[in-house]
């Protein structure tokens, strides 16, 4: 199954290989940028997270804090009419 190729149709054949690896290439490039993007952008959401945490965290023990101490917050308690 062999063709004999002239030496037209194969720079024509290695033009195309050729223009395909290069888009290729193009393409590799772009979705390397992409997921370098998103890494960063993942690190920075997990960083996020951690300081979101420890926050809540705080506020927590604050309010087992203050609710130990028997101090009811001010929207908790019932106003004197009811």
């Amino acid at each position: 199954m062999t063709q004999d190729f002239s030496p037209a149709e194969l720079t024509q054949h290695l033009e195309a290989l050729e223009s395909r690896l290069a888009y290729q290439e193009h393409w590799l490039d772009t979705l390397d940028q992409a997921v370098a993007q998103q890494e960063r952008r993942l690190e920075k959401l997990e960083q996020l997270s951690v300081l979101m945490r420890e926050r809540l965290r705080e506020q927590h023990q604050a309010l087992q804090d203050n609710d130990s101490q028997g101090a009811g917050r001010p929207e908790d308690e019932v106003p004197p009419h009811y």
